[in-house]
């Protein structure tokens, strides 16, 4: 299905990319995400799972619990999740605890994708709640941000394993 999307759409999805910018300098996968009410931010996240030893501290999660700070309420009505990762199971199903209206996302997550490309949370008929899903905003730059990052990681780990062998070499000589 092709979407539609603005001006208004691309600012926050770019928004969402430079924070997942800062995720991938602090080592996390990189995935950003923005909630936006009426126009404007109201809650920035990045997958900080590593950094903070949480399993659940995925960005859309990170972006969900401040909100909810924010507004001092868990329901998100009437707002835009933008995300530069398709959500996973648990963060699809925050997202419709939450209440959030639209999810807008970027690439696809073919391993464990629940907004359509490996199952869809979102149009369960177990739901309570039915969020408007969008996929493929500057699908190509999101997915393209992902795998430059999981190639220079896999290269670093083959690096260290060199490195591990060649003083391990240098050890037994």
């Amino acid at each position: 299905m092709t979407f539609e999307f603005n001006d208004q759409d691309r600012r926050f999805m770019q928004r969402a990319m430079e924070l997942a910018s800062h995720a991938e300098h602090e080592g996390e996968v990189p995935v950003g995400a923005v909630l936006v009410k009426n126009g404007q931010i109201i809650a920035e996240g990045w997958n900080q799972s590593i950094g903070h030893h949480d399993a659940t501290a995925h960005a859309e999660m990170q972006v969900i619990r401040k909100a909810g700070q924010s507004i001092e309420n868990y329901r998100l009505l009437d707002t835009t999740l933008y995300v530069t990762l398709e959500p996973c199971p648990m963060c699809a199903g925050a997202l419709l605890h939450s209440r959030v209206k639209r999810i807008v996302f970027g690439a696809p997550d073919l391993k464990a994708g629940a907004a359509g490309t490996v199952l869809n949370l979102f149009e369960s008929q177990a739901s309570y709640h039915y969020a408007d899903v969008e996929s493929g905003l500057l699908e190509a730059e999101c997915r393209d941000q992902l795998q430059a990052f999981f190639k220079r990681r896999r290269k670093e780990i083959k690096q260290k394993k060199q490195q591990q062998r060649d003083t391990q070499v240098k050890g037994e000589e």
